[in-house]
């Protein structure tokens, strides 16, 4: 029986998401092919977000480098984040120590049975996370030209006059930004991390400080 080990990840910190069902999707996928289940790992972090900044990633990768893990199940690609050179790194890694990668919604690993790397799977990792990569930079470039040709046209994009969270939503709605600056990580890097307006991040830090 093979001892693996399973990685799920969602980006909402708000509730409005879990990573139930890809855990339990991954159980079930592994009991059908006589696999043990070692470690769960499981996270609510953006997956833009740096890899050295997942706390459960890096759990993951350290564990699998003591024990002899032989695969990590993820459901998809972009369970390992959202920007290329951060995904590579994670196959690297996996390679390296000679732990297969599965992707559950393209059932494809990694490593052949030999442990050595599948070039095929190698080839559509880099372009997938390539192509939702370029998706992600194309969103948001739509983002901010919709933004610009409302505002042009009179349009206020924003909380209605007279709006205001109070302090307790603001905590639960910025987990991330919080647990960020908490570890003194600059405003800007925040914002490239997470995506959050500066003036956004500068409010959350008041609340926090």
């Amino acid at each position: 029986m093979k001892n693996i080990v399973i990685y799920a990840r969602v980006s909402s910190t708000n509730g409005t998401q879990d990573f139930e069902r890809q855990v339990a999707d991954l159980k079930l996928y592994a009991s059908k092919n006589n696999m043990k289940v070692s470690k769960v790992f499981a996270e609510k972090i953006s997956g833009v977000t740096k890899n050295e900044q997942r706390t459960e990633l890096m759990n993951m990768i350290q564990y699998v480098q003591s024990n002899q893990i032989e695969k990590v199940l993820i459901t998809e690609l972009s369970r390992l984040g959202r920007t290329t050179s951060e995904v590579l790194k994670v196959v690297e890694i996996m390679n390296n120590n000679k732990v297969g990668l599965y992707i559950y919604n393209l059932n494809c690993e990694t490593l052949n049975s030999d442990k050595s790397v599948n070039p095929t799977t190698q080839m559509l990792i880099t372009m997938m996370a390539e192509m939702a990569n370029m998706e992600r930079r194309l969103i948001r470039e739509r983002m901010i030209s919709g933004y610009t040709n409302y505002r042009n046209k009179g349009g206020k994009v924003g909380r209605k006059v007279g709006y205001k969270k109070d302090k307790e939503t603001i905590l639960n709605e910025y987990k991330e930004e919080v647990r960020l600056l908490r570890k003194n990580i600059s405003l800007r890097n925040i914002q490239k991390i997470t995506g959050t307006s500066i003036n956004t991040i500068r409010k959350v830090k008041m609340i926090t400080t």
